[in-house]
C-alpha cells in the first residue's frame, strides 16, 4: 500500500472521527473533553482495536488492515454506505458484497443497538448472518463474528452443523426448524428473483440436508416476527424469552433484542448475564 494512501486513509479516519458525538455512540461525554468528537481510545474500543494500532492508522503508518478491522472500524465511525466503501478502497482491500457479515449496518439501527445496552440485542441479515451484536447477546448466544461464507449464516448452520442446535432444547427443534425454511421462503421471495445469493444458499441447503429439502417442499412462508423461545445457557441454564424484531425498510436486516418472558424466573437470570460476561457457547 503506497504512503500517499496510508495518508488520506489516516486523514480519513480522523476526519470522521470528529464528527462522531459520545452520545451518538452509547457514550458518556464527560465534563472534560478536549475534542468535540471521539477520542482514540475510544474508537479502538469500539471496534475492538489496540489504542496503538489505531493511532498508528490515523497516522498513515502501520500494517494494512483486514477486512474485518475496517469493518469494524466503519461501524464504530457510523459511516454510511459510500463513506464505507471509500474506506475499503483507501486500504486497498475488495468492497464487500450484501448480506456477508461485513455488510453495512444502517446507523438506524447501530443507534438503536448503542440504547439497548441492558437487553441482549444484535442486527442479522434476512438470511441470518449476524453483523454486529451487542455485549450481552454475545453472552446469551456466543460470539457470532468469527463464521464466514455460507456458515456465517445462522440458517446454514442449522440444518448443517448439530453444534447450532445446541442453543435450543431438543424438543424445540422441529417447531425452529420449520419457522426457519418458513423465514427463509418469505425472505428469498422479498427478494428480487435475479438475487444470487439467496438462491445460492437455498441450493446449498437442499444438496447437503434431506431434513431442510423435506420441509421446503412444504412452501410455509412466514417472516419471523415475534417469538417466544427457550434457549439454553451453559451457565443460566434454560431461559425463556420473547424475541422482536425490528426491520429495516428494505427488509433485508433485522434489529432483533430479546426480553425475559412474563411469568418465568427469566428476568432474574437473565440480569446476571452482565455479571458473567461473555460465555463461549461452543462448551
Amino acid at each position: 500500500m503506497s504512503t500517499a494512501k496510508y495518508a488520506e486513509l489516516g486523514a480519513f479516519l480522523r476526519s470522521r472521527r470528529d464528527r462522531v458525538r459520545p452520545c451518538d455512540v452509547g457514550l458518556p461525554h464527560g465534563p472534560r473533553r478536549r475534542v468535540p468528537g471521539l477520542r482514540r481510545d475510544e474508537v479502538a474500543q469500539l471496534a475492538g482495536a489496540s489504542v496503538e494500532y489505531y493511532t498508528e492508522l490515523e497516522r498513515g503508518r502501520g500494517s494494512q488492515p483486514s477486512e474485518q478491522m475496517l469493518s469494524a472500524l466503519a461501524r464504530a465511525l457510523r459511516l454510511t454506505r459510500d463513506e464505507r466503501d471509500h474506506l475499503y478502497r483507501l486500504a486497498h482491500r475488495p468492497v464487500p458484497v450484501d448480506g456477508g457479515g461485513a455488510s453495512h449496518v444502517h446507523p438506524g439501527m447501530l443507534d438503536l443497538l448503542d440504547r439497548l445496552d441492558t437487553t441482549p440485542a444484535q442486527v442479522i441479515t434476512d438470511l441470518h448472518v449476524t453483523l454486529v451484536q451487542n455485549r450481552l447477546a454475545v453472552a446469551l448466544l456466543g460470539d457470532q463474528s468469527g463464521f464466514h461464507g455460507r456458515r456465517a449464516s445462522f440458517v446454514y448452520r442449522w440444518f448443517t452443523d448439530p453444534a447450532a442446535r445446541d442453543l435450543y432444547p431438543e424438543e424445540d427443534h422441529d417447531g425452529q426448524t420449520r419457522a426457519f425454511a418458513a423465514d427463509l421462503r418469505a425472505a428469498a421471495g422479498r427478494r428480487e428473483s435475479s438475487d444470487a445469493e439467496a438462491a445460492s444458499l437455498v441450493t446449498a441447503l437442499l444438496g447437503e440436508s434431506t431434513e431442510f429439502a423435506r420441509v421446503w417442499a412444504e412452501h410455509d412462508v412466514a417472516f419471523r416476527r415475534q417469538d417466544r423461545k427457550r434457549i439454553r445457557h451453559p451457565e443460566l441454564g434454560t431461559l425463556e424469552v420473547d424475541c422482536l424484531n425490528l426491520f429495516s425498510e428494505d427488509g433485508r436486516q433485522r434489529l432483533l433484542w430479546f426480553t425475559p418472558a412474563v411469568g418465568t424466573d427469566s428476568a432474574d437470570r437473565l440480569a446476571l448475564l452482565s455479571v458473567l460476561g461473555t460465555q463461549d457457547m461452543a462448551r
